[in-house]
């Protein structure tokens, strides 16, 4: 055998045997990325076509937009010590992210985040924090004076019944906004409200929109989490204004607008973060250019002319030209509390305990 050749066969040979080894070695496996455990506490049923709804709306968006994440949920639960209990169970199976949706959660959400370091809490419409808790709500106020703006060019006995759960800021600051809207297209425009002292009670919200009906207001609209007050105004031949959801199926008939969330975009944004360890508490407040707020399709019996200025007036404040707190705004007894040229601040929003000019309720002390 010549010397080339025994070259040739011994690299022959070389390569079919690391072809073999090769082809023994066991198989490199990945193991499936471990999901984070969510978990959703919510004050109402979550079909109850408003604000729980919404919230879970945004949960299976969550779900559909992160492959890494698990959800559950707890529906139905009361503010208070329920509710911590919920919480605890929650952070004793694992779940590393806990969102509260409901006001009244506050204090039972900070309670269990300080017995659980490791667990991340976000507590919706609340104002308190922890190293680990952190809160988030939306500038609702913008649609809320985008719908006012609707109501105040189409009301024609000029009386429109706001219902309304409870006399807390979050409350005060969408009647006030909506109010603004009103007046600022009728100023002869009365916004009167009653409250239910409960964000869920259909029987109670459907007597308080029936009473308004009866006292002569031919538009409702609701800041309650179910659509009973616009059916009651469809009864009437009346028309109303939706909250949380698009309300428009629940009253085809009635509703103009509603005012609407989006929580999935801030939710995705949430667990993005946890996922890659860059999350710290915040206190998030976003508005109609963050998509987490809107105003939902006019109805095709909104006359065009209204269309037409509620969309402009909308691409006002997504240009930042315009704000619902824009001054000069006066209170019930006519007291100039924004200048002209001046915002109400974020910090006297938060707080706000004051009715605007062409408001007719008052504000319980209780803040209930």
């Amino acid at each position: 055998m010549s010397k080339q050749l025994k070259v040739l066969t011994v690299a022959l040979l070389v390569l079919f045997s690391a072809s073999v080894f090769a082809g023994c070695a066991p198989k490199q496996t990945t193991q499936p990325e471990e999901k984070i455990k969510v978990a959703f506490v919510y004050v109402g049923p979550r079909s109850d076509g408003g604000w729980t709804q919404a919230h879970d709306d945004g949960r299976l968006y969550l779900e559909q937009q992160l492959p890494y994440v698990q959800t559950a949920y707890s529906e139905s639960i009361p503010e208070g010590s329920e509710c911590e209990k919920v919480l605890r169970d929650y952070a004793n199976q694992g779940y590393k992210v806990i969102f509260t949706t409901s006001f009244g959660f506050m204090d039972p959400t900070l309670n269990v985040a300080k017995d659980y370091p490791d667990v991340i809490f976000e507590h919706c419409s609340g104002y308190k924090t922890n190293p680990n808790m952190g809160n988030y709500f939306g500038r609702m106020e913008q649609p809320d004076y985008l719908s006012g703006l609707i109501a105040g060019m189409m009301t024609k006995s000029n009386y429109i019944g706001f219902v309304a759960p409870f006399s807390i800021p979050e409350v005060i600051r969408e009647i006030d906004s909506f109010t603004i809207g009103v007046r600022e297209v009728n100023p002869k425009a009365e916004v009167h409200v009653v409250y239910t002292n409960s964000w869920f009670d259909p029987v109670k919200e459907a007597q308080a929109a029936d009473a308004f009906l009866a006292s002569g207001a031919d538009i409702i609209a609701s800041g309650v989490d179910d659509p009973a007050p616009l059916v009651e105004a469809e009864k009437a031949g009346k028309y109303a204004i939706g909250y949380d959801n698009d309300m428009a199926g629940a009253a085809p008939k009635a509703v103009l607008t509603s005012r609407i969330w989006h929580w999935g975009i801030y939710y995705k944004q949430v667990l993005e973060k946890v996922h890659d360890g860059t999350w710290k508490p915040d206190q998030y407040w976003g508005g109609m250019s963050d998509g987490i707020v809107d105003l939902a399709p006019m109805a095709s019996f909104v006359p065009q002319n209204v269309q037409d200025y509620v969309n402009k007036r909308k691409q006002d404040i997504l240009d930042g030209k315009y704000d619902p707190f824009d001054g000069p705004i006066y209170d019930q007894s006519g007291k100039l509390m924004v200048k002209a040229g001046e915002r109400l601040s974020d910090a006297d929003q938060l707080s706000l305990q004051w009715f605007v000019n062409g408001v007719v309720g008052t504000i319980p002390k209780s803040g209930s």
